[in-house]
């Protein structure tokens, strides 16, 4: 019975001190373009869900209107199109250097429209762990992150002032006197 017991501690600490081993080795994957580990994207997913799931406001405190939409276009062309990109436009070279890849969120595929506006809210103001997905709840106030959280879930029906908006080239900078 004592190698029984003897033998189950032993394989117990084992697995633990093998994956202890393999993330130290410098074997573990770590940089953007490798591929991700075991398991890696469904533990990450997993966990990500059921932390949205249970903390994501539900009352969206803004109507979903144009004028929400205008403002919430203009903070997402600031903060957020550096990685997500804009309409009618190729993704921003930094998006595909990042592991995993910025989804394009104007991009029919990449949408979150079948996101509710508090999970998109959520990350907004919390970011995403292991992303690059910064939180941004100091850096914006909670009317801006609601905004941009409803101007993402509509953006398959967005009005043409609002698109006109977001692909609107920025003006040339003054010339130095």
């Amino acid at each position: 019975m004592s190698k029984f017991i003897l033998g189950l501690v032993l394989g117990t600490a084992l697995i633990p001190a093998t994956v202890a081993l393999y993330l130290v080795s410098g074997r573990a994957p770590a940089a953007t373009s490798d591929r991700p580990m075991p398991f890696e994207r469904l533990i990450a997913r997993k966990a990500l869900k059921n932390k949205i799931q249970r903390e994501m406001p539900t009352i969206v405190p803004l109507a979903a209107n144009e004028a929400t939409f205008l403002a919430g276009a203009k903070v997402y062309r600031k903060n957020c199109a550096m990685c997500h990109g804009l309409p009618s436009q190729s993704a921003p070279a930094v998006s595909s250097r990042m592991f995993p890849k910025a989804p394009q969120l104007f991009r029919t595929e990449e949408m979150v429209t079948d996101d509710t506006p508090g999970e998109t809210f959520w990350k907004a103001q919390n970011g995403i762990r292991l992303t690059g997905m910064p939180g941004f709840a100091t850096a914006l106030s909670q009317e801006q992150l609601w905004q941009v959280s409803l101007l993402l879930a509509n953006a398959d029906k967005l009005p043409p002032s609002v698109q006109q908006e977001l692909t609107a080239t920025a003006a040339p900078p003054l010339p130095a006197k």
